[in-house]
């Protein structure tokens, strides 16, 4: 015959005759089953009572037993209280008062003999209590109460033994749990410090185990495991999150570790309490910053409403796909100190220009057309019309070699001011210690992508209190590139230890990218009146041209097929046609003689002049007494000399402070001197 199967929740299934419905010796069999769980408490007050009645035949009139039988009592009692230490305190103290009843009844009944005064109905009576209460406990017991043990047990393991761990919140390869503390004799660094030793427990990375502080407490906070790296598995970029979206939107950048998207906001929004950010990417040499970069790039070119200017002293090495989408490209040096220049400038402009629009930061409203009476310059309520204002995006790849032709605070003026101007400052480099970048603009940058480092550079990248919760961008340093930390505004805090990975891009995308910039030169946002002028009043035709100039990849190749072979100052020379006879002097030395007389001061005047004009027309806007190193060496004039005429010059109009000592900004000539 078949078998039938009865299910419970304590011991599982149990297969048993399909008889059991109709024959009574199998139902006895069932219920024996059931109740044989039960059955040691009752077999134990059994035993002891007969074990009393057979010692108080020995020892009834022995006055050493009743001194032994006590002690025995005590001890056995102490021993139980010892071995559950490591067991739940309920159950410990279960045990040690049962121990103590039974053994106490014991040494009564076997002095003075267990039918004596009260022991009968103390056996009947307290026998049948302790019996019941731990017939009770197996039947209360749940898987619930297993796991809160085996968790005591880990946290034991850590030196948190006495900690209490709440039910987890269970998400897709997450688990998230509460955690509370002793009061009194534990706090959250005891938890910080005890991660390592807590992913070595669970085996799993020491990423893959963060602690999250509760602002509002000291000794409670949220333990969060990742049990399985979905970071592994590498993603390939395969275009932009939302072209044509606005800049606003959430810029999506790559995935978290339990595979959640990881998105990045560089305006303020006033309802959500989001601030505008600049961003911070470090990481060391093949830790994939320059994927990180081109994941940020891409999303941002991709939108509507947002310019970006863009210095790189890498000659676009990574980034020549995207020029044409770039509004301002320039290498680094001298044409990216004009770029910096010309930011300086269109901060307060800006910042004049949204405040008469009643703008208190830029919005994606800001970029359009003014044809809202409530964002009007005109003083009588009418709507102005005024072209809108993109958002603009500056980005200083490998500023490290800028922060050297500068100096470490080229760019603190800008982090502190350009966020209420509509800009956004993105500063990339290996290692943003503070002998590269100055405390001021460090602490200006709010946002943060922190890739694989040396661990001795993670405080440079990471505030303290990501790292104390489980960040570790150590332990990867180049070894598993496009892995990252992100700390920034709109990011939940319990995300800021997380790791993510940003999305990869093989040289199959190039087509894409080239694509994508295309699209962008075509549809994107033009710079506004107020940026344009602003920029153009400091540098002229170094913005004005910035198209003209700017590189093509496939151009040189034709330009050299189409130039002459010939030198033009030979061009009329016929090849065939003998040299001409020696001549008188053609022996003379071409090297050492006189170079001939120096000019007068009002000639080197009219020289140095000129050589400013030169520079304006290059594009130099930002020049320097070693700019004038091979002038001086061809008019035989010193540096000191020339660093007295830039002096007399800043002076006269014609050239600007730049903040740094020994640096002049060059005052367009079509421009008012005091512009």
């Amino acid at each position: 015959m078949g078998r039938n199967e009865i299910r419970n929740e304590n011991d599982g299934v149990l297969a048993v005759p399909a008889t059991a419905n109709t024959g009574g010796g199998s139902v006895r069999s069932y219920l024996l089953h059931r109740a044989k769980p039960h059955l040691p408490p009752w077999l134990t007050v059994g035993g002891v009572g007969l074990a009393g009645g057979g010692a108080s035949l020995l020892w009834s009139d022995s006055a050493a037993a009743g001194v032994g039988l006590t002690l025995s009592s005590v001890a056995l009692t102490a021993v139980t209280w010892w071995a559950g230490k490591a067991t739940s305190t309920q159950r410990r103290l279960h045990s040690a008062i049962t121990v103590a009843a039974a053994s106490s009844w014991f040494t009564a009944a076997s002095l003075a003999g267990p039918m004596q005064g009260p022991l009968p109905d103390l056996y009947l009576m307290g026998g049948a209590t302790l019996a019941l209460s731990w017939n009770v406990r197996l039947l209360m017991r749940t898987p619930e109460t297993a796991a809160e043990t085996g968790d005591k047990g880990l946290l034991a393991k850590v030196g948190l033994a006495r900690a209490q761990i709440g039910a987890g919140r269970v998400e897709p390869n997450r688990v998230t749990a509460p955690v509370a503390l002793t009061p009194g004799e534990q706090t959250n660094d005891d938890v910080t410090r005890a991660l390592p030793h807590l992913a070595s427990a669970l085996d799993v990375p020491r990423t893959a185990v963060r602690y999250q502080p509760d602002p509002d407490s000291e000794r409670r906070g949220e333990l969060v495991i990742v049990p399985e790296d979905m970071l592994r598995y590498v993603e390939e970029w395969e275009g932009p999150s939302l072209p044509g979206g606005s800049i606003a939107d959430p810029l999506l950048i790559g995935r978290y570790d339990d595979g959640s998207p990881l998105y990045l906001w560089l305006p303020g929004d006033p309802k959500e309490k989001r601030n505008s950010t600049h961003v911070l990417i470090a990481g060391g040499t093949g830790s994939g910053k320059g994927d990180a970069a081109l994941n940020l790039q891409t999303e941002i070119m991709s939108r509507k409403d947002v310019i970006m200017w863009f210095s790189d002293p890498k000659s676009f090495q990574d980034f020549r796909p995207l020029l044409p989408g770039y509004d301002w490209a320039v290498e680094g040096g001298a044409p990216t100190e004009g770029m910096v220049e010309a930011i300086k400038a269109a901060i307060p402009a800006r910042t004049r220009w949204l405040g008469a629009h009643s703008y208190r930061q830029w919005l994606p409203e800001a970029a359009q057309q003014q044809t809202d009476p409530a964002h009007s310059c005109h003083k009588d309520g009418t709507a102005c019309g005024c072209p809108g204002m993109p958002f603009l995006v500056t980005w200083m790849e490998e500023a490290a070699n800028t922060l050297r032709y500068m100096d470490d605070s080229a760019f603190t003026g800008i982090a502190q001011e350009a966020r209420s101007a509509g800009i956004s400052l993105v500063i990339s480099l290996q290692r943003p210690s503070y002998d590269q970048m100055s405390t001021s603009t460090r602490a200006s940058l709010p946002s943060v992508i922190a890739l694989g480092c040396a661990p001795d550079d993670e405080g440079f990248s990471l505030p303290d209190e990501v790292l104390a919760a489980g960040a570790h961008p150590g332990a990867w340093r180049n070894r598993r590139p496009g892995y990252c930390y992100v700390v920034s505004p709109g990011i939940p805090e319990d995300r800021y230890a997380s790791p993510a990975r940003t999305r990869h891009f093989p040289d199959r995308v190039v087509p894409m990218l080239e694509v994508l910039a295309d699209w962008a030169a075509r549809n994107g946002a033009s710079p506004d009146p107020i940026t344009a002028k602003a920029a153009e009043t400091v540098v002229g035709s170094a913005f004005t041209e910035r198209k003209a100039g700017a590189s093509q990849p496939d151009g040189e190749d034709d330009d050299m097929d189409q130039a002459p072979l010939v030198d033009p100052e030979d061009d009329g020379i016929d090849p065939e046609q003998e040299l001409p006879e020696s001549e008188q002097g053609d022996d003379a030395p071409m090297f050492g003689q006189d170079t001939g007389r120096k000019p007068s001061p009002a000639e080197a005047r009219e020289l140095f002049a000129q050589a400013l004009e030169e520079f304006e027309r290059n594009g130099q806007m930002v020049v320097g007494p070693k700019d004038f190193q091979d002038w001086c060496d061809r008019h035989g004039l010193s540096r000191p000399w020339v660093s007295a005429r830039l002096t007399e010059a800043y002076r006269e109009g014609r050239l600007k402070e730049t903040g740094k000592t020994g640096r002049w900004r060059i005052v367009p000539t079509l421009t008012p001197a005091d512009a």
